[in-house]
This record gives C-alpha cells, sequence and structure tokens, in this order.
C-alpha cells in the first residue's frame, strides 16, 4: 500500500488549509488504495481569520499543527518528526494557509520566506524521485522551494495572472489549466492542479482533485 504524506497549514480557507481541497485529497488518495500520513509544522499561524465576518480576528492567536489536527480528526505528525523515507509520495492541498503560515507568499509575494521543514521535505521528496502533488495555491510552495535548485518545474494555479507572475519570477514555468485538469511535470513528477482558484463550487473543484490524485499515485 502507498503512503502519502499531505502536508496541512490549519483549518480553514483563508487562514488555513482549504477543508473541502483537504478532504477531497484524502478521500481520492484513500478511495484509489493509498495510506495517508497527515503532517503540519507546530508553529502559530500569520493570523486568525474570523470567516463568518471574513476579517482578521484581532488579539487571538492559534497553532498550525493543532488546527490542522481538526481535519486529521488528531491523526496527525509535527512535520519535524517526519522522514522523506517515512512516505511514497506527498501532497499539499491548498487554502491561504499554504501561502501564510507554509510561507510567507501571502505578504511577501516572490520574496517570501519558507517553512524550514516545508523546504526539507518537498526539496528531498524531489531528490528522491519521489512523486509530488500541489493544489490550489499550493504549487507556490513547490516553486519556492525550488527557486534556488536550479530545476525549473512546470506549474499551475489556473490563470490568476499575479500568483502566475509570481512562479515565474521564482524560476518556474506556469501553464494555464482549467479547474477540471491538471498539469504534470513528467521530468520532476510533479502534478498540479488549480481547484479554488477557479473552481466556483466543491463539484468543480473535485474533478481536478481527483484526477491528480490518481495521477500522483501513478507516478509511484
Amino acid at each position: 500500500m502507498a503512503k502519502i504524506g499531505v502536508i496541512l497549514s490549519g483549518c480553514g480557507v483563508f487562514d488555513g488549509s482549504e477543508i473541502y481541497e483537504s478532504v477531497l485529497t484524502l478521500y481520492f488518495l484513500q478511495k484509489n488504495g493509498a495510506e495517508v500520513i497527515m503532517m503540519a509544522p507546530d508553529v502559530e499561524q500569520m493570523h486568525v481569520i474570523n470567516h463568518l465576518k471574513g476579517e482578521p480576528a484581532e488579539g487571538e492567536s492559534r497553532n498550525v499543527l493543532v488546527e490542522a489536527a481538526r481535519i486529521a480528526r488528531g491523526d496527525i505528525k509535527d512535520m519535524a518528526d517526519v522522514d522523506v523515507s517515512d512516505f511514497d509520495a506527498l501532497a499539499i492541498p491548498g487554502g491561504f494557509g499554504a501561502a501564510k503560515n507554509l510561507t510567507t507568499f501571502a505578504v511577501d509575494g516572490p520574496d517570501c520566506q519558507i517553512n524550514p521543514d516545508v523546504l526539507r521535505l518537498v526539496r528531498k521528496t524531489l531528490e528522491a524521485g519521489k512523486p509530488l502533488a500541489a493544489i490550489c495555491i499550493a504549487p507556490v510552495i513547490v516553486a519556492k522551494a525550488l527557486e534556488e535548485t536550479g530545476v525549473k518545474s512546470k506549474l499551475t494555479i489556473g490563470s490568476e495572472e499575479a500568483v502566475a507572475a509570481g512562479i515565474e519570477k521564482l524560476g518556474s514555468e506556469h501553464v494555464e489549466c482549467p479547474v477540471s485538469e491538471f498539469v504534470v511535470d513528467r521530468e520532476n513528477k510533479i502534478v498540479t492542479t488549480p481547484a479554488y482558484m477557479l473552481g466556483q463550487n466543491i463539484v468543480e473543484v473535485a474533478e481536478g482533485i481527483e484526477k491528480t490524485c490518481k495521477e500522483l499515485l501513478s507516478m509511484i
């Protein structure tokens, strides 16, 4: 049985992992016979968003690992304790947490910082020739991790111009893609799909995520 590491960035679209994308990723990986190993960094969120009001919750703070445990039903590991040898492939759902908690892309664009454990696992995964899937905004993590490696990956976040330009500035190639499809970089074993960067509802994003999960598993 293939073991897939799934990196989460909290719980909630505006300050953590996008819940629909995360659940669909877990569902389609397990439906196709994989075992999932969920993980998140033990760090504080950039900030807390009140999802009812769509604005920052002043004076509140939350931990990324603790919040991600909500999606994982408590079965989650601190990324610092995970090694690339623990899994056969890696998947990263989207949500603003990818650009706020795993990197600072939401604030700093291509000049962002990346969490050291995220950097370690993404680079080690690709160096080991293991496949990686990144969903929605998460391809910016891959682009940042590869920025100084000389590897030029092919990635998609759909067609959003500013984020696509950021990916290009980081040294990767952005490829436009509809929500129902995915882009494969076969040389580097990277598969990406736009999900809610383009999708308007869970049905639309599910199609691309299902195809992405199947493609990821096929590359193991």
